[in-house]
């Protein structure tokens, strides 16, 4: 069963599982002292597994139905043990039991109606007037999800009392204890029965794309920005969100997966949700955009690239040198845009088949909230302040991808033992592939933890909510990162950065493979360069001063005119070249649609695996 199998969580499922023979021998002895202590392990072990372990457990035929109803049969023996089957408690709480799971269908059917009325909507939107719709509010969110196996823990109350009640033979707090159950599920249901009939209109699909669709025309869209993707990439998305609403352009955002409206970031752009190819294209309501800008390649972009009229424009979400940077799949849009003289580099250098004229440079406009300068030599912290953020470790095992598995625990431990303070930042998909890359990352998370116990320094581990990069980067003084989007953003700060050189290259050959580090400091194996890295925080000689200056704008291109005018600039001239074609009846066929017409059996080189390809695309 894996790895979750193991350490408290084998230690639990042993108990779990002896449990279960334990509770049928105590009902047949009988003896009511030790079937309490025995039900009693039996839920505690329950309550203490992991959701994925007690899927786990679902597959090897130990379902949570199987474990909770083994339990109820076992206090039913019981009690026909020591009160006897003509008992009329006896009969009242095997009753009680049975209404209890007949309540429990009953409110797990109304939650799961309900949710596929507000939830599975064919197309969902948000920061539009859809009062025509009549859209009526969802019941409250925890009690659409409390239902299924979620109900089933309720019965300790029955099987509980019941065992009490079993210590001086009589089943009547079993009877109570069920019917506690039985009205705390009821009365879930009873909440959820006026909504049903208000909630009735959503199940017309028609309707509810159609009056979704009147408010979008009605906006008439001229960029859409079209994100599809995991909840846990949704950052690609979000760090777009406020250059958007900045542009002078009516932009909609347009999301694929139904999980993602509720991890976006927040906005005030009009937000769809379309989950169906065929609503997407079929939607007329994005029919006045000209330009659709992509912010990761992923296999659900083909719906949307293949809207005819339509310049296609993907802007990633972030440039650097790992080799997502330069997807083969990126041909297929009409444009490329990219930070700065770097990036346009990057594409001739890999000839994947992005042609030069359509790579655009536009600059980073989100860096416009990094600020240059260092904290430390301002005075504001009596110790530098150094920035650990690892890239994740990819599809494929390529040395270049992260230095977590390799070096990660020894860096920090390093750094720990330096007098700096330490914000450790991993990318959000960190582990997500290896094994190696999630232990690592656990016993860095241990060793701050331990840190922060023992030492004065509020040395800081960024996993989830609290401070944006950008402003990690401003209580920065030094960023020690992969070979990522990370590196060409810090350029930015002006400040120190150093790249670890987990191929174990020598400085020029790593240099001319990743051009981002050309004015980094370089980490090897050993760490034998981190004491002199930090030395030059201290007022030492900084040897890659100049050679930052003069890799800032070949990153991300001149300060003037500011990144924020050369992106809406760009916007502009995508729109008007498509307004052009479409009046000039020559703006049908994208390049995707294009090279499908050239080879219609297949996507052809280049264009396989758009999906898996996409994710990877999508990671800085």
């Amino acid at each position: 069963m894996g790895g979750s199998f193991t350490g408290r969580n084998a230690l639990l499922i042993g108990v779990l599982l002896a449990s279960y023979p334990a509770l049928l021998a105590a009902a047949l002895w009988p003896a009511a002292w030790a079937f309490a202590v025995a039900a009693a392990l039996s839920y505690a072990a329950e309550a203490g597994l992991r959701k994925a372990v007690r899927d786990r457990l679902g597959r090897v035929h130990l379902g949570s139905m199987l474990r909770y109803t083994a339990r109820e049969l076992a206090v039913v023996v019981l009690l026909a043990r020591v009160a006897g089957t003509e008992s009329r408690g006896f009969l009242l709480l095997i009753g009680g039991l049975f209404a209890f799971h007949g309540v429990c269908v009953a409110q797990t059917a109304l939650a799961t109606y309900l949710n596929s009325c507000h939830h599975l909507m064919p197309v969902t939107a948000a920061n539009l007037d859809l009062t025509a719709l009549r859209i009526p509010p969802a019941p409250p969110a925890r009690l659409l999800a409390w239902r299924g196996t979620r109900l089933l823990p309720l019965d300790a109350m029955p099987v509980g009392l019941a065992a009490f009640g079993a210590l001086s033979a009589t089943p009547w707090p079993g009877v109570a204890g069920a019917a506690a159950a039985v009205l705390v599920v009821l009365a879930a249901v009873l909440a959820l029965v006026p909504h049903v009939r208000r909630a009735a209109g959503l199940r017309d699909r028609a309707q509810v794309v159609r009056a979704v669709d009147e408010q979008v025309r009605a906006y008439a869209p001229e960029v859409l920005f079209y994100f599809s993707g995991s909840v846990k990439s949704a950052y690609q998305a979000t760090m777009w969100l406020e250059t958007l609403e900045r542009i002078g352009r009516r932009t909609v955002v347009v999301l694929r997966q139904r999980s993602l409206p509720a991890v976006l970031g927040p906005t005030t752009l009009p937000v769809l949700c379309i989950p169906s190819a065929v609503d997407l294209m079929n939607f007329r309501g994005l029919d006045s955009a000209g330009v659709a800008l992509f912010a990761a390649n992923m296999g659900n972009n083909i719906h949307l690239l293949r809207k005819p009229g339509v310049t296609s424009v993907f802007i990633g979400h972030g440039d650097s040198d790992k080799e997502a940077s330069f997807n083969p799949f990126t041909k297929v849009y009409d444009e490329v845009w990219v930070a700065g003289p770097a990036g346009r580099e990057r594409y001739r250098r890999a000839e994947v088949g992005v042609r030069d004229e359509a790579v655009v440079e536009v600059g980073r406009p989100q860096l416009a909230a990094v600020l240059r300068g260092s904290p430390y030599a301002r005075g504001t912290l009596p110790w530098p302040t150094v920035l650990y953020a690892p890239t994740w470790e990819g599809w494929t095992t390529d040395l270049f991808h992260t230095s977590i598995d390799v070096m990660g625990p020894r860096l920090v431990r390093a750094l720990l033992n330096e007098p700096v303070r330490l914000i450790y930042r991993p990318h959000p998909l960190t582990g997500h592939r290896s094994a190696a890359a999630r232990a690592a990352h656990r016993k860095i998370m241990t060793l701050l933890r331990d840190a922060r116990a023992d030492g004065p320094r509020e040395h800081v581990a960024v996993t989830g909510e609290g401070p944006g990069l950008y402003e990690c980067f401003n209580q920065a003084d030094l960023l020690i990162a992969d070979i990522s989007s990370v590196v060409s953003d810090f350029v930015a700060s002006g400040k120190p950065y150093a790249v670890t050189n987990v191929a174990g290259l020598s400085g020029d050959e790593f240099r001319a493979r990743c051009p981002s580090a050309r004015a980094a400091y370089l980490l090897g194996h050993d760490l034998g360069e981190l004491p002199g890295v930090l030395a030059s925080l201290r007022g030492g000689e900084d040897g890659m001063a100049a050679a930052r200056r003069e890799l800032r704008a070949h990153l991300l291109g001149p300060d003037e005119p500011d990144a924020l005018t050369r992106f809406d600039e760009a916007v502009g001239r995508a729109v008007a070249r498509s307004r052009a074609g479409q009046a000039a009846g020559t703006g049908g066929a994208s390049v995707l649609e294009q090279v499908l017409q050239a080879r219609p059996l297949g996507l052809g080189p280049g264009l396989a695996e758009p999906g898996r390809a996409g994710e990877e695309a999508g990671a800085p």
